[in-house]
Parts: structure tokens; C-alpha cells; sequence
């Protein structure tokens, strides 16, 4: 399918091919939704602990006779019923990352590319560059083009200006072609690729 290719002015500037078996491909949400959950799977620091009755610090005497008391029959103060005591089935040190096909992996992303161009909220851009490194400059050519909520996605390197002067727009987020992902292209209204990254995207895809 022929794309619209714009100057970050808002101009337009040609033409270019977006290749149906990327930007064609008929979305799926399950396999959308198994791609996130892998995505936040694999961030999850898992560092999550609580102490267990073997781990406490307390005396293990028995707290009062077996018998003739009346109540419960009781040994440890570390037991999981008790104030101080440890916790039972608590979260433990672990990885929460699950494996997820390679294909699966690279279908998703193609269908996220795809929804985005489905949805009319891809813009293609001659080139991400600035001539000095001013947010307020590139939020006004941001403003031109409606990019409120976007995810900019660069060629293999991001041009210094323009990463400096991008950062601190909010809602915004630039990314190599490299670090392109399901979970980001998702989360932002808009998808806003180069003609580079459409290129290294169509010969990553081939």
C-alpha cells in the first residue's frame, strides 16, 4: 500500500510503499494481549519476599501446657496465625518471564504495525532531526502535525537534537528502530515512523 510521507513542517514530501505482509495483516487481540503479558512478564523485577515461619526470629518454646488450659493447642510464636509470626504461602524471589513463540513474537508486532495503519494513526516522516536541541521548537512542529500522544520511531541511530529536545515533551517517547515493541507502539495514540525505519523494518521482515 502507498503511504503519505510528511516534513516534521507538516509538508508533504512523496510517497512510500508499505509492504501488506507488515502493514496488512488483520489484528488479532489475543495474540496482541498474549504479547503484552509477555512483554510486563519479563520486566517484573521479582524481587518480592516475605519472611516464612522458618525465617522468623522467635523463640520456638512452647507457649503454655499442651493441656488442661482450655484453648487451642499451640508451639511456636513464629506460627502464621500469630502477630510477628511468619506469613504462609507469601511471595518468594522468582522470575515471572514465560516463554513465547519467535513467531508469535514477530506476528504480534506486525499486527500492531498493521492496527496502526488500519486506525489511519501512522505518519510517516521524511526524517527525525532538529537543528538544535529546543523542546519548545519541536513540541510547536509536534503541535502542527496533532502529535499529542505518540511514539516516534527512528532509524538504527536517533539524531542527538532530536532525542534532546524530545525528551521532555510528555506523552512522547523515541525509540530506535531497534527497540521497537508491541507493548509501546500500543500504549501511545499515535505511531509516527521514518522512511529508515519503514526500510530497516521491510528488511528485517523479509
Amino acid at each position: 500500500m502507498d503511504h503519505k510521507v510528511t516534513s516534521l513542517d507538516g509538508k508533504a514530501d512523496g510517497s512510500i510503499v508499505l509492504p501488506d505482509e507488515i502493514f496488512g495483516v488483520e489484528p488479532r487481540v489475543d495474540i496482541l494481549q498474549r504479547m503484552v503479558r509477555y512483554q510486563l512478564s519479563k520486566r517484573q523485577a521479582g524481587t518480592h519476599k516475605t519472611k516464612t515461619r522458618g525465617e522468623i526470629a522467635l523463640t520456638t518454646a512452647k507457649m503454655y501446657k499442651q493441656k488442661g488450659t482450655g484453648r487451642a493447642r499451640h508451639g511456636a510464636k513464629s506460627a502464621p496465625q500469630f502477630r510477628g509470626g511468619g506469613k504462609a504461602f507469601g511471595p518468594v524471589v522468582r522470575s515471572h518471564a514465560h516463554d513465547l513463540p519467535k513467531k508469535v513474537r514477530a506476528l504480534a508486532l506486525k499486527m500492531a504495525l498493521s492496527d496502526k495503519a488500519k486506525s489511519e494513526k501512522l505518519i510517516v516522516l521524511a526524517e527525525a532531526s532538529a537543528a538544535e536541541p529546543k523542546t519548545k521548537a519541536l513540541a510547536d512542529r509536534f503541535a502542527k502535525l496533532g502529535l499529542a500522544n505518540a511514539l516516534i520511531i527512528g532509524g538504527a541511530q536517533i539524531e542527538d537534537n532530536f532525542r534532546l529536545a524530545a525528551r521532555n515533551i510528555p506523552a512522547i517517547d523515541v525509540l530506535p528502530v531497534q527497540g521497537i515493541n508491541v507493548y509501546d507502539i500500543l500504549r501511545r495514540d499515535t505511531l509516527v515512523l521514518t522512511k529508515a525505519a519503514v526500510e530497516a523494518l521491510t528488511e528485517r521482515f523479509k
